[in-house]
């Protein structure tokens, strides 16, 4: 199957998330802008559409049904993911996409300008050195090498009632073991992504007082 039939067979395995032709089109317009740019800016590892569909947009939208309140900072976004598709997929939801490296925050407004995705902000910055106000209702990555580095890092953002969302592979038995003792891990939800005979699971941690 070509990129775009995969999007939509895949899109209705997906739990919450009742796609409309407009989301549709602009997950598939952010998909050509990500394959586009990647062969000059090293977006992503994966270099094909047909598996940047399945690895990238279904593997973030995954996450919809466990997404609370209003305020989402995707911390180390690199090439807009998960963030991009969150705010595709839910327009009431604003949406920081947060990395250190220039040229992926540049890549970030023009998809910004591209598709009219005015929920959207890119912000060059590292996490741990980052300040917003009022703090997010979820801070989320897919980049960070393990759980106790991804607290210390973004723990400072949260909201008073907010949560840190990794996205992890397999179950990271390990890394939970290492958390500090003021982490509380409220939920860890095994993933299904369409297509993807992988592991995928979603680490739910708040800190507290």
């Amino acid at each position: 199957m070509n990129p775009a039939d995969i999007l939509r067979t895949g899109l209705t395995e997906l739990e919450g998330f009742d796609a409309d032709s407009r989301q549709v089109s602009l997950l598939l317009a952010y998909l050509d802008l990500l394959n586009r740019w990647n062969r000059a800016y090293n977006l992503t590892a994966v270099k094909k559409p047909a598996d940047m569909v399945t690895r990238h947009l279904l593997d973030s939208l995954t996450v919809l049904p466990l997404l609370r309140g209003r305020r989402l900072l995707d911390a180390g976004t690199g090439g807009g993911l998960p963030g991009v598709p969150l705010a595709i997929a839910m327009p009431e939801l604003d949406v920081m996409l947060l990395d250190s490296v220039g040229k992926k925050v540049r890549f970030l407004n023009h998809v910004r300008r591209e598709l009219g995705l005015t929920n959207i902000n890119a912000v060059q910055s590292r996490l741990e050195t980052f300040a917003a106000e009022p703090g997010f209702d979820v801070v989320i990555s897919r980049a960070f090498s393990d759980l106790a580095s991804f607290v210390e890092s973004a723990r400072h953002l949260l909201s008073d009632s907010g949560a840190l969302y990794a996205m992890k592979g397999r179950y990271p038995e390990s890394e939970l073991e290492a958390l500090p003792a003021r982490i509380r891990v409220d939920a860890i939800e095994k993933l299904t992504v369409p297509g993807l005979q992988e592991d995928r699971h979603l680490v739910i941690m708040s800190v507290n007082a």
